[in-house]
């Protein structure tokens, strides 16, 4: 009996590709699930210790303190903002280095509240609970959310020498882990209400905190545009059907877009999502970079 040698639809390019890029979501959320566990570790060992600044808390281990606490290094020489230490500095050189070299994949990959915005958005699928689709002009207000806050908090930590928002800070107040070694409401009210806000956001807005009011995702943002690693669209390939927007976390308007916005947190679901494998695709050229046109090839006349 004759054996068929045809490749079967599994063997397929566009198979091969899907499945290569579904475990590159597997990867990052293993890499989600290390990094948070990292620090919820952190905030268990440190609420456990029986000595005061024996273990670091989860503050020293934020690198966005060491952009609050920076100008008060400049200007004091060496001095630092309560709260914050060396260690914040040093993170946020490390991810400053980063972003120039791959944009906003830390929000997709490492930071912990965007892990918990992903799994507040698969439990939100899991019990059908509707979406809250934000208009896409609204949505383009809101996103300015974030400069604001991140302003604010920059001029009011340099002006007073204080975490000021260390209290409120919902990043803080969840994964410090106080509320559950020390729940007091009548001294954290404020803060669990914010909490609390954020969460139930998160899980009717998908990764409405990253979106609209995230101060460190604000920076990243601005930082973004220097990056080299930047996700590019050719519109010669593309057939404009738009899949590409559909799985992205942070709704952004990829199907139109040539490179893709600064706001984009690495996470490669919309290069999964296309169709044409050779459409999308994270190449090392900044945005700025003009891009190279592919010539056309012109039809031969003959003779």
């Amino acid at each position: 009996m004759a054996v068929s040698t045809r490749p079967t639809s599994g063997d397929s390019p566009a198979r091969r590709y899907r499945a290569r890029h579904s475990r590159t979501q597997i990867l990052r959320h293993v890499s989600q699930a290390i990094f948070a566990g990292i620090i919820l570790t952190a905030a268990v060992v440190h609420n456990l210790s029986t000595m005061d600044g024996a273990t670091p808390s989860i503050d020293a281990l934020c690198p966005f303190g060491g952009f609050e606490t920076l100008w008060t290094w400049i200007v004091s020489g060496g001095s630092f903002v309560p709260k914050t230490h060396l260690s914040n500095l040093v993170l946020a050189a490390g991810l400053l280095l980063a972003v120039l070299v791959s944009g906003g994949a830390f929000c997709g990959w490492v930071c912990p509240f965007g892990a918990l915005q992903d799994a507040l958005n698969w439990v939100r699928t899991r019990l059908r609970i509707p979406e809250i689709h934000v208009p896409q002009a609204l949505d383009r207000v809101l996103r300015y959310g974030r400069y604001v806050v991140l302003t604010l908090i920059l001029y009011k930590t340099a002006t007073t020498v204080t975490l000021m928002f260390a209290d409120i800070d919902p990043y803080r107040t969840l994964f410090s882990l106080e509320w559950l070694f020390d729940f007091n409401p009548t001294e954290h009210l404020t803060a669990y209400v914010a909490a609390l806000v954020v969460v139930v956001g998160s899980l009717l807005v998908e990764r409405a905190w990253c979106r609209y009011l995230c101060p460190l995702g604000g920076a990243i943002s601005l930082l973004g545009n220097l990056s080299l690693l930047r996700i590019r669209r050719a519109e010669a390939t593309c057939k404009d059907c738009a899949l590409c927007e559909r799985p992205c976390p942070v709704k952004l308007n990829v199907a139109n877009a040539e490179t893709i916005s600064s706001n984009c947190i690495g996470c490669l679901a919309c290069v999964q999502a296309c169709p044409r494998h050779d459409t999308l695709a994270v190449q090392l050229a900044p945005a700025w970079l003009p891009r190279r046109k592919t010539p056309v090839a012109q039809p031969s006349t003959g003779d």
